[in-house]
């Protein structure tokens, strides 16, 4: 949905926005969010729609959760609500289950100073690591302090469905206006609480298309490395967030450009760095911007064909090194200890799970596949589970790779793409074509037979 080019006016001097202040309706809302609001309103409990849902509303887009913020315990909440489950240590979240789609509440968070002076004394070692990261954080308090505890302005927001108004604490309306990302409160702080924050903040301005304000913008470069302290499955998580919702090859401008592309795959950023790949850049782009385009226009992707792409030639590198340091093992053998390298070395950053390290191994398996055609090979590849994501994956290496110099890749490509569309008459003898090329191309030219002169009929 386009965004809305009207600007949301805020009242003077004023934190709340009554209904005929903003374009926020219900009817563009999710049912099962709104249950969620009624149901804890008559529990006797106050509850806002919270964060991005709002923000998006605003901006006139549709909305992808409905997070929801209450001064109900995660334990009051459970009572309201069967199909609830709580969830989480850091922090204590519930999960309102409706089928596939899943509601989450949030009690309102308080500030640790303001916690009871015993729940202080038993946090005091476990809720901050030494480099500020939050560790525990189940310190409530009221809405107001919720919304200081909030990382950014635009989504310090909370509508209500009891009065249909939008409150806002920290200028989320007027940042909105002027299409900036600000962080709330002191940035090295917050960065240092959390730092995929600095994740976060990028992922708004591309997905919004709006600008990380300067004093938000400026810790990053510092506090950069505190990256590498993030649980490789929580850096799964923020790479969907990332590289699956449209805006790919922006985000991985935006990444390469604050230096955190390399805490989720070092060794790609390494061989980006040194800048002696002649292919490499171009194909992560390529590879980003196809994918960009097929979610753009509803058509299914699979992480593991980006992860695929930006382990390719970190792959290669090590078929390379392997191959020369241990001449005696076999061409598969070299693959699959080139394959256990990376992928150990890549799971240090990103906890890739084992359902999409299996379709990488598969892709990566069919570019020797797809260039073996002769007898049943080429039908045995057709007939492979991942051929098409293979196939797809050998497209791309032929757009970025092949030159007038070596057009082998994609020739390979163009056959595989006659291949699929026809007839098994005409298949058969596009197989005995390339078993003929390569006998004529094996068979050594016939010498020309020399005739000698003979002697013996010669004149004087």
């Amino acid at each position: 949905m386009a965004k809305s080019s009207t600007k949301i006016q805020p009242t003077s001097g004023s934190t709340v926005l009554t209904r005929d202040q903003h374009n926020v309706s219900r009817k563009k809302m999710s049912n099962n969010a709104l249950k969620v609001l009624y149901r804890l309103n008559s529990g006797g409990y106050d509850a806002y729609l919270v964060g991005g849902g709002v923000r998006d509303l605003l901006l006139g887009l549709e909305p992808k959760d409905f997070d929801i913020a209450t001064n109900a315990t995660p334990e009051q909440i459970k009572d309201l609500f069967r199909n609830c489950r709580l969830i989480g240590r850091r922090f204590r979240l519930a999960h309102i289950v409706f089928g596939r789609e899943i509601i989450e509440v949030a009690t309102f968070r308080g500030h640790h100073e303001n916690a009871p002076e015993k729940e202080q004394s038993c946090q005091k070692t476990s809720k901050q690591s030494e480099d500020g990261m939050l560790l525990r954080d189940n310190i409530y308090g009221s809405i107001e302090e919720d919304a200081e505890r909030r990382d950014f302005t635009i989504n310090a927001l909370y509508y209500s469905a009891k009065d249909f108004k939008v409150h806002d604490f920290a200028n989320g309306i007027g940042d909105i206006n002027a299409k900036l990302i600000r962080l709330i409160g002191d940035p090295q702080t917050r960065y240092r609480e959390d730092p995929v924050r600095m994740l976060r903040a990028i992922r708004f301005a591309t997905k919004l298309d709006m600008t990380i304000s300067p004093e938000t913008e400026a810790p990053i470069a510092e506090l950069a490395p505190l990256m590498a302290n993030i649980p490789p499955a929580r850096m799964f998580e923020e790479f969907l967030k990332l590289f699956i919702a449209g805006k790919a090859q922006l985000t991985f401008q935006q990444l390469r450009k604050y230096d955190l592309f390399r805490y989720f795959f070092p060794a790609t950023d390494q061989m980006l760095s040194k800048g002696n790949h002649p292919h490499i850049e171009r194909f992560i782009v390529q590879a980003l911007e196809n994918t960009d385009s097929r979610i753009n226009n509803e058509q299914r992707v699979t992480p593991a064909f980006l992860f695929a792409a930006m382990l390719w030639y970190p792959l290669q590198s090590h078929v390379e090194r392997l191959r020369s340091a241990q001449p005696q093992l076999s061409p598969q053998d070299v693959f699959f200890a080139a394959l256990s390298e990376i992928m150990s070395e890549q799971q240090r950053s990103i906890g890739i799970p084992k359902r999409f390290q299996a379709v990488m191994k598969d892709i990566w398996i069919l570019q020797d596949k797809l260039s073996r055609r002769d007898g049943k090979r080429a039908y045995k590849a057709l007939e492979h589970q991942k051929f098409r994501a293979g196939y797809d994956f050998l497209l791309l290496r032929a757009q970025i790779e092949s030159s007038p110099e070596n057009p082998a890749l994609e020739e390979l490509a163009k056959w595989w793409t006659d291949f699929q569309v026809n007839d098994h008459n005409t298949q058969e003898l596009m197989i005995k074509s390339i078993a003929q090329s390569r006998t004529t191309s094996r068979r050594s030219p016939r010498k020309r037979r020399v005739v000698r002169e003979d002697k013996s009929s010669s004149t004087d």
